[in-house]
């Protein structure tokens, strides 16, 4: 029996045209049973427009961040397959169904798509700006991390309904960061996880400035590295964290 795919696309303040025809992409590269579009900071004019689309539409009227969103809507899904993409269409239909047929193939539990890969094909770039602290911090994280992968947040990936099982309880940070805790907090409990070259295009009107957020990433990094070394029964993690105030995770926040 076929897997079943969910999709789920988290917004804030969307060009409204440029999300459905990408909606109408991906419903017809991939054919997902559901597609949920979490949208943060809904207005009742938006909200209408998108009613049209072959998609629920689960808003708020404030801004959750990125992380919460798509654990919103990974917990509404019924689906064998959990998948998200970037409401900027920056990863291509034909891309993300890419991503969610390795979660098809035996082992993989989580894929990761990826525009660092030295397979992966940039079609438009970022400025040197972006791309220079985007390459850095790629490869910092590469060696704090267990997870041995060149791209950490690009907005295409797919889980499998029991990977996201084992991860769920661990994930805290609500925002553009939470792509790093995922892929830390998989590799500690063991998620298979592989790396899926793409063809992607840079959209200059990104809401994430690498520049001004370089710090939360820095910080998540470090918070994320923590926790997988603690999930892995390190000592020191262990007795760091004992002294540590543990807010709740995004499942509790629900």
């Amino acid at each position: 029996m076929a897997s079943t795919i969910g999709l789920v696309v988290p917004a804030y303040k969307p060009d409204v045209e440029q999300l459905s025809a990408y909606i109408d992409d991906i419903v017809s590269e991939i054919e997902p049973e559901t597609v949920r579009i979490e949208l943060d900071a809904a207005t009742e004019e938006t909200v209408n427009q998108l009613s049209a689309l072959p998609a629920e539409v689960a808003s708020v009227p404030y801004r959750r961040g990125k992380g919460a969103a798509v654990t919103s809507g990974f917990e509404a899904l019924e689906t064998d397959i959990l998948s998200f993409a970037d409401a900027d269409g920056a990863t291509p239909a034909a891309e993300l169904a890419r991503v969610v047929n390795t979660v098809n193939e035996p082992y993989c539990d989580l894929a990761v798509g990826s525009r660092r890969h030295p397979e992966s094909t940039v079609a438009t770039h970022q400025t040197f700006a972006r791309r220079h602290l985007g390459d850095t911090f790629a490869w910092i994280a590469r060696k704090l991390l267990t997870v041995d992968i060149h791209d950490f947040q690009c907005g295409a990936k797919a889980i499998t309904a029991d990977g996201w099982a084992q991860v769920r309880d661990h994930l805290y940070k609500p925002g553009f960061a939470w792509d790093i805790e995922l892929i830390a907090i998989a590799g500690a409990q063991g998620v298979h996880v592989e790396e899926v070259p793409i063809e992607w295009h840079d959209r200059p009107n990104s809401t994430v400035s690498p520049v001004n957020d370089s710090f939360r990433l820095a910080q998540t990094l470090l918070d994320a590295r923590h926790r997988a070394k603690q999930l892995r029964d390190s000592r020191l993690h262990t007795a760091i964290a004992e002294h540590r105030e543990q807010p709740p995770a995004l499942v509790e926040q629900e």
